[in-house]
Protein backbone atom coordinates (compact mmCIF):
# COMPACT_ATOMS: atom_id res chain seq x y z
CA UNK A 1 0.00 0.00 0.00
CA UNK A 2 1.40 3.33 -0.97
CA UNK A 3 1.88 6.36 1.41
CA UNK A 4 -1.05 8.19 -0.19
CA UNK A 5 -3.36 5.62 0.93
CA UNK A 6 -1.79 5.22 4.00
CA UNK A 7 -2.41 8.74 4.48
CA UNK A 8 -6.10 8.73 3.59
CA UNK A 9 -6.48 6.08 5.77
CA UNK A 10 -5.06 7.48 8.66
CA UNK A 11 -7.09 10.52 8.03
CA UNK A 12 -10.61 8.87 8.06
CA UNK A 13 -9.53 6.51 11.05
CA UNK A 14 -8.80 9.39 13.18
CA UNK A 15 -11.73 11.53 11.50
CA UNK A 16 -13.90 8.97 12.71
CA UNK A 17 -12.53 8.51 16.19
CA UNK A 18 -13.02 12.33 16.54
CA UNK A 19 -16.71 12.11 15.77
CA UNK A 20 -16.96 9.28 18.32
CA UNK A 21 -15.28 10.68 21.28
CA UNK A 22 -16.99 14.16 20.48
CA UNK A 23 -20.17 12.42 20.55
CA UNK A 24 -22.07 12.68 24.62
CA UNK A 25 -21.74 9.86 26.12
CA UNK A 26 -24.91 7.86 28.29
CA UNK A 27 -24.33 6.66 31.77
CA UNK A 28 -26.53 3.38 31.96
CA UNK A 29 -28.56 2.53 35.11
CA UNK A 30 -30.57 -0.12 36.55
CA UNK A 31 -33.62 0.96 38.99
CA UNK A 32 -35.59 -1.42 41.16
CA UNK A 33 -39.01 -1.52 42.18
CA UNK A 34 -39.76 -3.74 45.26
CA UNK A 35 -43.52 -5.56 45.15
CA UNK A 36 -44.28 -4.07 41.69
CA UNK A 37 -48.38 -4.47 41.36
CA UNK A 38 -49.53 -5.06 38.03
CA UNK A 39 -52.58 -3.60 36.46
CA UNK A 40 -53.27 -7.26 36.14
CA UNK A 41 -53.17 -7.44 40.23
CA UNK A 42 -50.00 -9.57 39.74
CA UNK A 43 -46.77 -8.93 41.71
CA UNK A 44 -43.00 -8.97 41.11
CA UNK A 45 -40.80 -9.06 44.15
CA UNK A 46 -38.44 -7.29 42.05
CA UNK A 47 -38.95 -5.22 38.95
CA UNK A 48 -35.88 -4.04 37.07
CA UNK A 49 -35.80 -0.98 34.72
CA UNK A 50 -32.52 -0.39 32.79
CA UNK A 51 -32.56 2.96 31.69
CA UNK A 52 -29.53 5.52 29.82
CA UNK A 53 -29.20 9.27 30.60
CA UNK A 54 -27.08 12.30 29.25
CA UNK A 55 -26.25 15.71 30.80
CA UNK A 56 -27.39 16.47 34.36
CA UNK A 57 -30.99 17.72 35.81
CA UNK A 58 -31.46 21.26 36.45
CA UNK A 59 -33.65 23.42 38.78
CA UNK A 60 -35.31 26.17 39.09
CA UNK A 61 -35.88 28.83 41.56
CA UNK A 62 -39.43 26.97 42.36
CA UNK A 63 -37.43 23.43 42.85
CA UNK A 64 -39.09 21.91 39.49
CA UNK A 65 -36.20 20.57 37.26
CA UNK A 66 -36.52 22.29 34.42
CA UNK A 67 -34.69 20.50 31.59
CA UNK A 68 -35.31 16.95 31.52
CA UNK A 69 -36.73 15.25 28.44
CA UNK A 70 -38.14 11.63 28.60
CA UNK A 71 -38.05 9.40 25.60
CA UNK A 72 -39.68 6.47 24.86
CA UNK A 73 -39.26 3.46 22.06
CA UNK A 74 -41.42 1.26 20.27
CA UNK A 75 -42.12 -2.26 20.38
CA UNK A 76 -39.30 -4.46 20.95
CA UNK A 77 -36.68 -2.27 20.78
CA UNK A 78 -34.96 -0.42 24.09
CA UNK A 79 -33.51 2.97 24.86
CA UNK A 80 -30.44 1.79 22.88
CA UNK A 81 -32.48 1.82 19.28
CA UNK A 82 -31.92 5.80 19.86
CA UNK A 83 -27.72 5.94 20.32
CA UNK A 84 -27.62 6.06 16.23
CA UNK A 85 -26.51 8.65 13.71
CA UNK A 86 -29.93 9.31 12.38
CA UNK A 87 -31.25 10.49 16.45
CA UNK A 88 -29.15 11.00 18.73
CA UNK A 89 -26.36 11.93 15.92
CA UNK A 90 -28.80 14.71 14.81
CA UNK A 91 -30.22 16.01 18.24
CA UNK A 92 -27.80 15.12 21.09
CA UNK A 93 -24.62 16.94 20.22
CA UNK A 94 -23.48 20.45 21.15
CA UNK A 95 -25.78 23.01 19.47
CA UNK A 96 -28.38 20.79 18.26
CA UNK A 97 -31.71 20.85 19.44
CA UNK A 98 -31.50 18.10 22.46
CA UNK A 99 -27.39 19.05 23.68
CA UNK A 100 -27.22 16.74 26.18
CA UNK A 101 -24.77 19.80 27.71
CA UNK A 102 -28.26 21.43 28.15
CA UNK A 103 -31.07 18.95 28.50
CA UNK A 104 -31.43 15.96 31.08
CA UNK A 105 -32.43 12.98 28.71
CA UNK A 106 -33.81 9.65 29.75
CA UNK A 107 -33.59 6.83 27.42
CA UNK A 108 -35.72 4.12 29.86
CA UNK A 109 -35.85 0.74 28.83
CA UNK A 110 -39.37 -0.23 28.83
CA UNK A 111 -40.92 -3.27 30.85
CA UNK A 112 -40.21 -6.64 29.05
CA UNK A 113 -37.36 -5.10 26.68
CA UNK A 114 -34.38 -4.50 26.38
CA UNK A 115 -32.11 -4.68 29.92
CA UNK A 116 -34.69 -4.55 31.71
CA UNK A 117 -37.30 -7.24 33.73
CA UNK A 118 -38.62 -9.84 30.62
CA UNK A 119 -39.91 -12.86 30.29
CA UNK A 120 -36.89 -14.83 29.13
CA UNK A 121 -35.25 -13.60 32.24
CA UNK A 122 -35.68 -16.83 33.87
CA UNK A 123 -39.91 -16.45 34.41
CA UNK A 124 -40.78 -17.14 30.81
CA UNK A 125 -44.79 -17.58 30.98
CA UNK A 126 -45.12 -17.05 34.38
CA UNK A 127 -44.09 -13.24 33.97
CA UNK A 128 -46.56 -10.87 34.52
CA UNK A 129 -48.50 -9.94 32.19
CA UNK A 130 -47.85 -6.39 31.55
CA UNK A 131 -49.64 -3.73 29.69
CA UNK A 132 -48.83 -0.11 28.52
CA UNK A 133 -50.14 1.09 31.99
CA UNK A 134 -47.64 -0.67 33.29
CA UNK A 135 -45.02 0.82 31.11
CA UNK A 136 -45.93 4.12 32.22
CA UNK A 137 -46.41 3.80 35.92
CA UNK A 138 -42.76 2.20 36.10
CA UNK A 139 -41.59 5.05 33.96
CA UNK A 140 -43.15 7.42 36.17
CA UNK A 141 -41.82 5.95 38.85
CA UNK A 142 -38.03 6.08 37.20
CA UNK A 143 -38.45 9.75 37.20
CA UNK A 144 -39.96 10.92 40.45
CA UNK A 145 -38.54 8.28 43.37
CA UNK A 146 -34.90 7.00 41.17
CA UNK A 147 -34.19 10.43 39.69
CA UNK A 148 -36.12 12.90 41.39
CA UNK A 149 -37.38 14.79 37.78
CA UNK A 150 -40.73 16.39 39.41
CA UNK A 151 -41.62 17.86 35.81
CA UNK A 152 -40.48 17.48 32.63
CA UNK A 153 -39.72 19.86 29.17
CA UNK A 154 -40.92 17.39 27.18
CA UNK A 155 -42.10 13.81 26.49
CA UNK A 156 -41.32 11.92 23.06
CA UNK A 157 -41.82 8.78 22.17
CA UNK A 158 -41.92 6.38 18.82
CA UNK A 159 -44.29 4.16 17.66
CA UNK A 160 -45.45 2.41 21.18
CA UNK A 161 -43.09 5.13 22.63
CA UNK A 162 -45.30 7.57 21.07
CA UNK A 163 -48.47 5.58 22.17
CA UNK A 164 -47.27 6.07 25.92
CA UNK A 165 -46.85 9.56 25.29
CA UNK A 166 -50.33 10.43 24.62
CA UNK A 167 -51.00 8.50 28.00
CA UNK A 168 -48.50 10.55 29.70
CA UNK A 169 -50.64 13.57 28.46
CA UNK A 170 -53.41 12.48 29.65
CA UNK A 171 -52.61 10.50 32.99
CA UNK A 172 -50.14 13.23 34.16
CA UNK A 173 -51.54 16.34 32.38
CA UNK A 174 -49.20 18.99 34.74
CA UNK A 175 -45.77 16.76 34.59
CA UNK A 176 -44.67 17.93 31.31
CA UNK A 177 -44.35 21.31 29.25
CA UNK A 178 -44.54 19.39 25.86
CA UNK A 179 -45.70 16.43 24.05
CA UNK A 180 -44.21 14.79 20.41
CA UNK A 181 -45.85 11.34 19.65
CA UNK A 182 -44.19 9.93 16.49
CA UNK A 183 -45.75 7.22 14.57
CA UNK A 184 -48.77 6.51 16.75
CA UNK A 185 -52.62 7.28 16.44
CA UNK A 186 -54.60 8.34 19.78
CA UNK A 187 -57.04 5.18 20.01
CA UNK A 188 -57.18 1.41 20.96
CA UNK A 189 -55.15 -1.34 18.37
CA UNK A 190 -57.68 -2.07 15.89
CA UNK A 191 -57.99 -3.06 12.29
CA UNK A 192 -54.96 -4.21 10.67
CA UNK A 193 -53.04 -2.89 12.98
CA UNK A 194 -54.49 -5.03 15.55
CA UNK A 195 -54.79 -8.15 12.71
CA UNK A 196 -51.10 -8.35 12.08
CA UNK A 197 -50.18 -7.87 16.31
CA UNK A 198 -52.65 -11.20 16.49
CA UNK A 199 -50.94 -13.24 14.07
CA UNK A 200 -47.51 -12.90 15.47
CA UNK A 201 -49.10 -13.87 19.06
CA UNK A 202 -51.36 -16.93 17.26
CA UNK A 203 -48.56 -17.70 15.71
CA UNK A 204 -46.20 -18.56 18.97
CA UNK A 205 -49.29 -19.03 21.09
CA UNK A 206 -50.83 -22.43 18.94
CA UNK A 207 -47.19 -23.48 18.04
CA UNK A 208 -46.70 -26.90 19.60
CA UNK A 209 -43.00 -26.17 19.91
CA UNK A 210 -43.59 -23.09 22.52
CA UNK A 211 -44.33 -26.29 24.78
CA UNK A 212 -46.83 -23.27 27.13
CA UNK A 213 -43.58 -20.84 26.83
CA UNK A 214 -41.38 -23.68 28.71
CA UNK A 215 -39.21 -24.49 25.28
CA UNK A 216 -35.90 -25.44 25.73
CA UNK A 217 -35.17 -23.79 22.19
CA UNK A 218 -36.80 -21.11 20.08
CA UNK A 219 -40.08 -22.48 18.39
CA UNK A 220 -40.39 -22.22 14.54
CA UNK A 221 -42.96 -19.50 15.26
CA UNK A 222 -40.78 -16.75 16.21
CA UNK A 223 -39.31 -16.64 12.55
CA UNK A 224 -42.69 -15.86 11.28
CA UNK A 225 -43.13 -12.98 13.90
CA UNK A 226 -39.58 -11.72 13.05
CA UNK A 227 -40.77 -11.91 8.95
CA UNK A 228 -44.20 -9.93 10.34
CA UNK A 229 -42.42 -7.17 11.70
CA UNK A 230 -39.94 -7.08 8.84
CA UNK A 231 -43.20 -6.77 6.50
CA UNK A 232 -44.57 -3.70 8.62
CA UNK A 233 -41.32 -1.71 8.64
CA UNK A 234 -39.80 0.60 5.89
CA UNK A 235 -42.09 1.60 2.81
CA UNK A 236 -43.02 0.03 -0.60
CA UNK A 237 -40.49 2.28 -2.57
CA UNK A 238 -37.96 1.77 -0.44
CA UNK A 239 -38.22 -1.91 -0.25
CA UNK A 240 -38.17 -2.17 -3.97
CA UNK A 241 -35.60 -0.60 -4.79
CA UNK A 242 -33.58 -2.44 -1.93
CA UNK A 243 -35.07 -6.30 -3.18
CA UNK A 244 -36.07 -5.07 -7.07
CA UNK A 245 -35.91 -9.06 -8.44
CA UNK A 246 -37.00 -12.33 -6.50
CA UNK A 247 -33.63 -13.76 -5.46
CA UNK A 248 -32.73 -10.07 -3.65
CA UNK A 249 -36.17 -9.88 -1.97
CA UNK A 250 -35.32 -13.40 -0.67
CA UNK A 251 -31.91 -12.71 0.49
CA UNK A 252 -33.20 -9.58 2.15
CA UNK A 253 -35.90 -11.14 4.03
CA UNK A 254 -33.69 -14.35 5.15
CA UNK A 255 -30.71 -11.88 5.86
CA UNK A 256 -32.70 -9.55 8.23
CA UNK A 257 -34.76 -12.34 10.16
CA UNK A 258 -31.53 -14.10 10.73
CA UNK A 259 -29.65 -11.40 12.32
CA UNK A 260 -33.09 -11.05 14.47
CA UNK A 261 -32.99 -14.27 15.68
CA UNK A 262 -29.50 -14.09 16.99
CA UNK A 263 -31.02 -12.06 19.90
CA UNK A 264 -34.53 -12.56 20.03
CA UNK A 265 -36.87 -14.95 22.12
CA UNK A 266 -40.53 -15.90 21.64
CA UNK A 267 -42.11 -15.70 25.23
CA UNK A 268 -40.60 -12.22 25.20
CA UNK A 269 -42.02 -11.30 21.80
CA UNK A 270 -45.20 -12.59 22.40
CA UNK A 271 -45.60 -10.34 25.77
CA UNK A 272 -44.48 -7.18 24.28
CA UNK A 273 -46.72 -8.12 21.24
CA UNK A 274 -49.96 -8.92 23.63
CA UNK A 275 -49.00 -5.43 25.51
CA UNK A 276 -51.04 -3.11 23.51
CA UNK A 277 -54.20 -4.31 24.48
CA UNK A 278 -54.96 -2.04 27.21
CA UNK A 279 -54.21 0.91 25.03
CA UNK A 280 -57.23 3.11 24.46
CA UNK A 281 -56.47 7.03 25.26
CA UNK A 282 -59.62 8.13 23.45
CA UNK A 283 -62.00 9.19 26.22
CA UNK A 284 -59.74 11.12 27.92
CA UNK A 285 -57.91 13.02 25.36
CA UNK A 286 -59.48 16.12 26.35
CA UNK A 287 -57.48 16.19 29.82
CA UNK A 288 -54.45 16.74 28.17
CA UNK A 289 -53.11 20.27 28.49
CA UNK A 290 -49.37 20.28 27.38
CA UNK A 291 -48.52 21.99 23.96
CA UNK A 292 -48.64 18.50 21.35
CA UNK A 293 -47.54 18.04 18.30
CA UNK A 294 -48.14 14.54 16.80
CA UNK A 295 -45.66 13.43 13.64
CA UNK A 296 -46.70 10.60 11.66
CA UNK A 297 -45.72 9.74 7.95
CA UNK A 298 -47.84 9.51 4.72
CA UNK A 299 -45.87 6.03 4.09
CA UNK A 300 -46.39 3.99 7.60
CA UNK A 301 -47.82 0.74 6.92
CA UNK A 302 -49.02 0.42 10.51
CA UNK A 303 -50.19 4.50 11.02
CA UNK A 304 -51.96 5.04 7.32
CA UNK A 305 -52.65 8.49 6.57
CA UNK A 306 -56.12 6.86 4.67
CA UNK A 307 -57.54 6.07 8.41
CA UNK A 308 -58.09 9.46 9.16
CA UNK A 309 -58.10 8.99 13.00
CA UNK A 310 -55.16 11.12 14.13
CA UNK A 311 -56.51 13.97 11.55
CA UNK A 312 -60.03 13.48 13.66
CA UNK A 313 -58.88 13.24 17.44
CA UNK A 314 -56.24 15.33 17.38
CA UNK A 315 -59.13 17.81 17.33
CA UNK A 316 -59.82 16.94 20.56
CA UNK A 317 -56.71 18.09 22.51
CA UNK A 318 -56.56 21.68 23.05
CA UNK A 319 -54.20 23.51 21.01
CA UNK A 320 -52.28 19.90 19.64
CA UNK A 321 -51.93 19.87 15.96
CA UNK A 322 -50.75 17.17 13.69
CA UNK A 323 -47.97 16.49 10.59
CA UNK A 324 -48.40 14.36 7.94
CA UNK A 325 -45.08 13.67 6.74
CA UNK A 326 -45.15 13.63 2.97
CA UNK A 327 -43.42 10.29 1.23
CA UNK A 328 -39.82 11.04 -0.21
CA UNK A 329 -36.42 10.09 -0.63
CA UNK A 330 -35.90 10.29 3.54
CA UNK A 331 -38.60 8.61 4.78
CA UNK A 332 -38.65 5.39 5.87
CA UNK A 333 -42.20 4.23 6.30
CA UNK A 334 -43.39 3.52 10.43
CA UNK A 335 -39.46 3.96 10.88
CA UNK A 336 -39.31 7.36 9.79
CA UNK A 337 -39.76 7.95 13.70
CA UNK A 338 -36.23 7.05 14.31
CA UNK A 339 -34.98 9.77 10.96
CA UNK A 340 -35.36 13.02 13.25
CA UNK A 341 -33.64 15.26 10.73
CA UNK A 342 -36.91 14.57 8.78
CA UNK A 343 -39.23 15.79 12.01
CA UNK A 344 -36.72 18.33 13.44
CA UNK A 345 -38.75 21.72 12.49
CA UNK A 346 -41.34 19.90 14.50
CA UNK A 347 -39.17 19.59 17.70
CA UNK A 348 -38.01 22.95 17.59
CA UNK A 349 -41.13 24.72 17.48
CA UNK A 350 -42.33 22.39 20.30
CA UNK A 351 -38.74 23.37 22.29
CA UNK A 352 -39.85 27.13 21.53
CA UNK A 353 -42.97 26.84 23.67
CA UNK A 354 -42.73 28.23 27.09
CA UNK A 355 -42.48 26.36 30.11
CA UNK A 356 -45.68 25.33 32.03
CA UNK A 357 -45.99 26.16 35.57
Amino acid sequence: MGNAKLLLLCAAFCFSAAVQASEPQAAEHDAVFKDFRFASGETMPELRIHYRTYGEPRRGADGKVNNAVLILHGTGGSGAQFIRPEFSGELFGAGQLLDASRYFLVLPDGIGHGNSSKPSDGLRARFPHYGYRDMVEAQYRLLTETLEVNHLRLVMGTSMGGMQTWMWGEQHPAFMDALMPLASVPTQISGRNRVWRRIIIDAIRNDPAWQGGNYSSQPPSLRTAEQMLFLMSSNPLLRQQQMPDLAQADQALDSAVATAMKSADANDTLYFMDASRDYDPGPLLEKIQAPLIAVNSADDLINPPEIGILERDVKRVPGARMVMVKLSGATRGHGTHTVAAVWKPWLRELLASPQRN
